[in-house]
């Protein structure tokens, strides 16, 4: 490698994404488990789901005894939701410090400064970088002045990446990145990341789609290499990121456009195995893949809504046992109708601790 090439350097704590595929930041599909699951099938990194800074703020902070997991929670304000034993709180970020710490890349939801940094502080000592989501085209997001609306405030956008570089990154020697969408035109699009790679960031991600566009759109590639190419110059690794099938086309992706890094979304949360290679034996059957999925999620205490969603996108829907699993009450539930006796056990300890009744008529919870 030439030596003159330009490279932002990578703190101490942080992790270069250059050769990395990684799994995308999902709602719902990049809790915990999903983090652990697409880890144990190869992913190199793995983004969590994006978290808003202000539902950070004001969290209390536990280590979890049973679980190992670092918890950042909350009391519900709900008045109605805090009276007698049934009130309990919010999960609002969950982090397994020994099995995912050093890979996981924290995404944060914001629209100023000052609170994506008092958030992102809360969490820094325990993840490998802090991700800005600067792409999410929903209104929950965008009405909020965040996500893909950051898009049409360049230089508000640099002065967020700017203090979390300063107070967070080096501070705390983790990297600091952005996630961006495709802008109308070509030239506005090499304007904006120009602009982020001047703000000391060390990795930026380009899903390859407008804003307007919907995930059932193909990906636009057109300016991908443009894009690769300006980071190249400014030593910012660029992460692609728009229907990556699975680790062995996000290789050929990345060699035939530039790219340092590879995210995969949509394939990853239906067969996270997604994440070998042909070489390693590529995907494996739905089954193996939800017994790997029910055995982490009961060793960390899954939220059982989570895991449930979960269960529904692992498993063929067109398949009786579909039906069996997304109709159960509780983890003995699933366990049974899967066959999983092995974690019977485990499952009612989990279903007492989670207070999911375990009698046949009980209560979606």
């Amino acid at each position: 490698m030439n030596s003159s090439v330009k490279r932002v350097p990578i703190p101490k704590n942080g992790v270069d994404y250059r050769g990395k595929v990684v799994l995308a930041p999902m709602v719902r599909s990049g809790e915990l488990p999903s983090r652990l699951l697409a880890l144990h099938y190869g992913a190199d990194l793995v983004w969590g789901p994006e978290t808003i800074d202000k539902s950070m703020i004001g969290t209390t902070k536990r280590t979890n005894p049973v679980s190992s997991t670092i918890d950042y929670t909350r009391t519900p304000t709900n008045s109605s939701r805090t009276q007698g034993p049934a009130a309990r709180e919010s999960y609002i970020y969950r982090l397994h410090p020994a099995r995912e710490s050093r890979r996981l890349i924290f995404q944060i939801g914001t629209s100023s400064p000052s609170t994506a940094v008092e958030a992102a502080k809360l969490v820094a000592p325990h993840v490998a970088g802090i991700d800005v989501n600067a792409g999410c085209p929903k209104p929950f997001s965008t009405s909020g002045g965040m996500g893909a609306a950051l898009l049409q405030k360049p230089d508000h956008l640099a002065s967020i990446l700017s203090a979390l570089v300063k107070e967070v990154g080096e501070v705390f020697e983790i990297g600091i990145s952005v996630k961006i969408r495709l802008l109308e035109t070509a030239e506005k699009t090499e304007a904006l990341v120009r602009k982020l790679c001047g703000t000391g960031i060390t990795g930026l991600t380009i899903h390859c789609r407008t804003t307007p566009m919907r995930p059932r759109e193909r990906a636009i590639r057109d300016q991908l290499q443009m894009i690769t190419d300006v980071c190249r110059t400014e030593g910012v690794a660029c992460v692609m990121n728009g229907d990556v099938k699975n680790r062995d086309e996000a290789l050929q992706l990345m060699r035939e456009f530039g790219a340092d890094g590879a995210m995969i979304a949509s394939a990853a949360e239906a067969n996270p195995s997604s994440f070998r290679t042909s070489e390693e034996g590529g995907l494996s059957a739905w089954r193996e893949v939800v017994h790997e999925y029910m055995k982490i999620a009961v060793e960390v205490d899954n939220k059982w809504g989570n895991t449930k969603f979960t269960l529904s996108q692992l498993i063929p829907g067109k398949l009786e046992i579909y039906r069996d699993v997304t109709g159960s009450k509780n983890y003995i539930g699933v366990c049974e109708a899967l066959g999983l006796e092995h974690l019977c056990h485990q499952a009612r300890e989990v279903d007492a601790r989670l207070g999911l009744s375990t009698s046949r008529d009980a209560t979606v919870v």
